[in-house]
């Protein structure tokens, strides 16, 4: 049977710090990311609440405050659509970058478990070959069935996208619908 070397527990913790280092900088990265569009929103909505405020002041009637205020629906949605767009790419991508992680690390997990079994069979006492049977096929199994939630997770999120989509598709044709009545 195979035994760890103190060097392979070194090895193996050398690398779970680096993936952990490695995902925490993606981790600040996306949240550098979401600050950066967040100061960015602010400062265009600071001045266009500014240059609105202007426009309110120096309106003459109703009829031009109606207009006026009917205008600004239209671009609010589509820049809030825009906003939750970029919010979601931000996301999507720094999950991304965790999945890749995590799968590369499951990948190579049960790369070396299976080397294990494969090595506690070959040492395995005589008449033990049913026993080491039920464990490869179980171990296939688990496999087929991470493999298997990896699958639906990617569906389930390309699902998410596409309904995000079509919800944000919506509200910017809605808010130009209403700007045009």
């Amino acid at each position: 049977m195979s035994v760890l070397t103190v060097e392979q527990v070194v090895a193996a913790q050398k690398a779970n710090i680096e993936t952990l280092f490695g995902l925490t900088n993606k981790a600040f990265e996306g949240v550098e990311k979401i600050v950066e569009l967040n100061l960015t929103a602010s400062k265009a909505a600071l001045s266009e609440v500014s240059s609105h405020a202007q426009t309110v002041l120096s309106v003459k009637d109703v009829q031009e405050l109606i207009a006026l205020q009917s205008g600004l629906l239209q671009p609010l949605a589509e820049k809030t659509a825009a906003y939750s767009r970029h919010l979601y790419d931000i996301a999507t991508s720094t999950g991304a970058e965790f999945t890749k992680a995590i799968e590369g690390q499951a990948a190579d997990a049960q790369a070396k478990f299976a080397t294990l079994v494969d090595s506690a069979a070959k040492n395995a006492p005589a008449g033990s070959e049913a026993a080491v049977a039920i464990l490869k096929s179980s171990v296939s199994a688990a496999n087929n069935a991470l493999e298997s939630v990896q699958k639906a997770v990617k569906q389930a999120t390309e699902v998410a996208e596409a309904n995000f989509n079509a919800v944000a598709s919506t509200a910017t044709k809605a808010a130009s619908t209403a700007k045009k009545r």
